[in-house]
């Protein structure tokens, strides 16, 4: 009975180790990922989920290089690759695959993506918002997309802006600033001159 039992769960392993070979590729191959690439791929033992996700990226334009940083990033922190829909948005939104790569190095990326997306759309500069995004990654204090959007409103240059970001405020001082410099910009809106018609 037992050495039946034994048979059985060694049946069961190597049915289990087949099955597990018979990953299917072909979506990632058909998506235009170079051959030498896909057995890369293969060597970082995908699941069908990390497959999908690494094809819509290549459906998306993403290279072939990117795929496999992404890839190599996520299983250094030991977890399978997710975030394509996140990398997707930040290509769009023009950070490049050196940016890309080193915000998934930090494990950050589904956190991160969405802030660094709004940065770009806020129109600051690609130095300014690479000063931005790595004192996000070293875990500086930053101020946010919002905040800093906010301070743009009032008529603060990039210079300036990144003067205040470097000063490291925490949240709350940082509020106190932006509601000064807000409280400020609404007094001079309220001013009004009065211009008097020319008698005929």
């Amino acid at each position: 009975m037992r050495r039946s039992l034994l048979f059985l769960c060694i049946f069961l392993l190597l049915a289990g180790c087949q099955k597990k070979l018979k990953t299917d590729y072909s979506a990632l191959d058909q998506s235009g990922m170079w051959s030498s690439s896909l057995e890369e791929v293969k060597k970082y033992n995908v699941t069908d989920s990390e497959i999908v996700q690494l094809t819509k990226l290549k459906q998306a334009g993403a290279s072939d290089d990117l795929c496999l940083a992404l890839l190599k990033a996520a299983r250094d922190h030991h977890h399978e690759f997710n975030s394509a829909d996140a990398v997707a948005d930040l290509s769009r939104a023009g950070y490049n695959d050196a940016e890309i790569t080193e915000i998934a190095q930090s494990d950050q990326i589904e956190i991160l993506s969405g802030e660094a997306v709004t940065l770009k759309l806020i129109g600051l500069s690609s130095p300014t918002v690479q000063v931005i995004m790595h004192r996000r990654l070293k875990g500086l204090p930053t101020l946010s997309a919002e905040q800093i959007a906010r301070l743009k409103n009032t008529g603060m240059s990039e210079k300036q802006i990144l003067d205040v970001i470097n000063k490291g405020y925490s949240n709350q001082q940082a509020e106190a600033f932006i509601a000064q410099r807000e409280a400020v910009r609404d007094h001079s809106n309220t001013g009004f001159v009065r211009v008097r018609g020319r008698k005929h």
